[in-house]
């Protein structure tokens, strides 16, 4: 009996002291209310929109764009039985063309940013500001006062409502769904590092059409050197990379589609019974399963797709909405068509249609720009991993690496040197391994029967078209647009609450089409989609690793909060002598006394005069506006001289502990207790806040120093 007395005792107590900290360290729900602005994203105007657009071809499409080059080989590498297997073979590029990048990304997913920002961690912020579904609970209702923190009401008893209570009760699915938006954001990140060294390796064979004898080694250490010169332009920056590369891939896109309109003419327009579905459904019966594994090499035609809405945060929406609808789908559309209309004239001619097709007099013109497009492929999987390494690491999912702003007009554009000379390591480690398989050698072997007045196609077919990449490439890239896929299936029923009709017409399409490709390559792993698997594999530990300690941490330092009746009675000096000056604590805490503290309290003499707790937070937003920033609020009594500073960003954002960001600190506290003592006769200080003014001292930074002393 006495013990159950005693533990009510300790409950009473403990009841007591937790009010007791409430009192003294109430949330800054006054003070963000009153921080909001209104912040209102860039607008373009037409002239720089069309600017963005030419800009976005050498970033964004070069790898889509570059797929001409090497789709028929693989989807008939022993040659053309029938002219029809060209026309189901065309019928279902065209439709995967029109359903994948088109439609799916250009016209649904890419309206699911994050106000401008793309990618799989993209979805998932706004997933967590519609449910609570963030592992990190560090968020707080007055985050959602931010002007940027946008999200959807829902009706209790909306189905929307009900997927979110199950999704925020439900542990499992928590993490779920983290697990699956680390598995797309490894994908892209293996695919980065596959893309430039297949792409630059198989653009570099040529080499060997005037130089047979020449071994791979020197093939390899050729495309090394490369590869070393491209990753070492990537600190110039989005901008100036895409000014370099844009003419290049706009001049292809209107070679091939010129090309494509010439042999339409030439070969016959009977080739346009593709536009018709039936034929894919001719194709699948009359090929059986070798049709069906032939999905491999048709699937290189979209290729490039995954990047597209990763790489949106270095370009407006409506941008690369533009490039794609008026340049690239319609160039690719005629190349595809020109091509299988020079097939049905010339059946055995599939390991090299692209290049036979091609009018004598503009040969070796469209053999140069190829090469180089070949090259500047590489650049929409190294920008896009960029990007969602970024948000990876503002999320507290990926080890704190150095991020560097590249243009001071569109601060998307990134460039993060860590990730891009890991990305040039295994780019160079990967190419010295084909060689090490004598790949490129099984590649180059074939070239040799080929025609010699054509032969210098090889490096379409040489490597990137021969073993490597319908295998390699093809298990990355369906990945991540089936992960893309269950995302979007959250977004369309909690972010944008769409008819549940709409929801199952988007998903039954994107999971025909993707489903069936991802059933094509799973018979081509054991041939090398284990690679992007292992790479791909690597980095998911790494990351859940780094976001599993990252919980951890805040989990600890919640529960090892100090007691706010403690510190009040170690009285206003805490205990210690307090020596004139601010010192900052930085603490992973938006409320309460980090444990820390006790440490500093306990085994220091001496403590400034001025304790300022200082919480740098990331918030599931794009961005978060420079007058919204900080929070400020004082703790306990005034004679403690005891403050809190919340310091919040998106994962846009970039934070750096520098000189810059301790000004804007003191100027906010100077700021605050300038209010404060201005209000100091209507009310309690609790009720003021920072208010995002700037008030200038006359004497300055001294002079607010100064005052600091005489009003505390």
């Amino acid at each position: 009996m006495g013990s159950r007395v005693d533990t009510d005792e300790d409950n009473d107590n403990r009841g007591s002291m937790w009010d007791l900290d409430q009192k003294l360290d109430q949330p800054m729900d006054e003070e963000a209310g009153r921080l909001r602005n209104m912040y209102r994203e860039k607008k373009f105007s037409a002239l720089l929109l069309l600017r963005l657009a030419f800009q976005s071809l050498g970033v964004v499409y070069g790898d889509l764009g570059t797929s001409p080059l090497y789709v028929f080989y693989n989807t008939f590498p022993n040659g053309v039985k029938d002219e029809e297997d060209v026309i189901g073979a065309l019928s279902l590029i065209i439709y995967s063309l029109t359903l994948v990048p088109l439609l799916k990304y250009v016209f649904v997913v890419l309206r699911a940013n994050d106000n401008g920002q793309g990618g799989t961690f993209a979805l998932y912020s706004l997933l967590c500001r519609h449910a609570k579904i963030k592992t990190i609970p560090n968020q707080h209702r007055t985050d959602e006062e931010l002007t940027t923190y946008s999200r959807s009401t829902f009706h209790e008893r909306s189905f929307a409502a009900k997927t979110k209570r199950w999704l925020e009760e439900q542990e499992s699915a928590k993490r779920a769904i983290l697990i699956l938006v680390l598995v797309g954001t490894c994908m892209v990140i293996g695919d980065g590092i596959l893309t430039p060294a297949i792409s630059v390796l198989s653009a570099v064979g040529g080499i060997k059409v005037n130089q047979p004898r020449m071994s791979s080694g020197v093939v390899v250490l050729v495309a090394v050197v490369i590869l070393v010169g491209f990753f070492s332009m990537q600190h110039y920056g989005t901008d100036r990379v895409s000014w370099l590369f844009a003419p290049i891939v706009l001049l292809w896109f209107l070679l091939i589609g010129g090309i494509g309109i010439f042999n339409i003419w030439k070969y016959g327009s009977g080739v346009l019974k593709a536009f018709s579905p039936v034929y894919i459904y001719r194709y699948f019966r009359r090929g059986g399963k070798e049709g069906w594994t032939s999905l491999g090499g048709i699937m290189l035609s979209i290729t490039g797709t995954e990047a597209l809405f990763a790489d949106l945060a270095h370009f407006p929406v409506s941008a690369v909405q533009l490039a794609f609808t008026l340049v690239v789908f319609p160039c690719l559309l005629l190349a595809y068509s020109g091509q299988a209309a020079y097939l049905m004239n010339n059946l055995t001619h599939s390991q090299d249609a692209f290049y036979r097709s091609i009018p004598d007099r503009i040969y070796w013109p469209v053999f140069i720009i190829a090469t180089l497009a070949a090259i500047v492929a590489s650049q929409a999987t190294i920008t896009a991993t960029f990007s969602i390494i970024k948000q990876a690491l503002a999320l507290g999912c990926f080890p704190r690496v150095k991020v560097v702003y590249t243009s001071k007009k569109f601060l998307g554009q990134i460039y993060v040197p860590d990730i891009n000379w890991i990305l040039m390591i295994l780019c160079i480690a990967v190419t010295a391994g084909f060689e090490n398989q004598n790949q490129i050698g099984n590649a180059y072997e074939r070239l040799l029967h080929c025609d010699l007045e054509k032969q210098s196609f090889c490096f379409v077919w040489g490597v990137k078209a021969a073993y490597i990449c319908p295998p390699i490439l093809g298990t990355a890239v369906v990945i991540v647009m089936l992960v893309t896929t269950l995302l979007m299936i959250l977004i369309m029923i909690l972010v944008w609450r769409c008819h549940w009709i709409l929801v199952l017409i988007f998903t039954g399409l994107s999971l025909i089409v993707e489903c069936t490709y991802f059933s094509s390559v799973l018979f081509k792993v054991d041939q090398g989609g284990w690679v992007p698997l292992a790479i791909a594999g690597a980095f998911l530990i790494i990351m859940s690793v780094w976001h599993y300690g990252t919980v951890k941490r805040y989990e600890f330092e919640m529960h090892s909060k100090v007691s706010m009746a403690w510190i009040l009675g170690l009285g206003p000096s805490l205990g210690l002598v307090r020596v004139p000056g601010i010192g900052l604590v930085y603490t992973e805490l938006a409320s309460g006394v980090p444990h820390i503290f006790s440490h500093f309290i306990t085994n220091l003499p001496a403590i400034h005069s001025v304790v300022v707790f200082v919480c740098v937070k990331y918030l599931p937003v794009y961005t978060v506006p420079e007058a919204e920033r900080f929070l400020v609020k004082r703790i306990g009594p005034k004679n403690f001289h005891i403050f809190r500073c919340v310091a919040r960003y998106g994962y846009k954002d970039l934070h750096k502990k520098d000189d810059d960001f301790e000004k804007k600190l003191f100027e906010n506290l100077f700021t605050f207790v300038r209010l404060e003592s201005m209000m100091e006769g209507c009310s309690d200080s609790d009720e003021y806040s920072l208010c995002g003014q700037q008030i200038e001292h006359p004497r300055g930074m001294l002079g607010w120093f100064t005052y600091w002393e005489t009003q505390l």
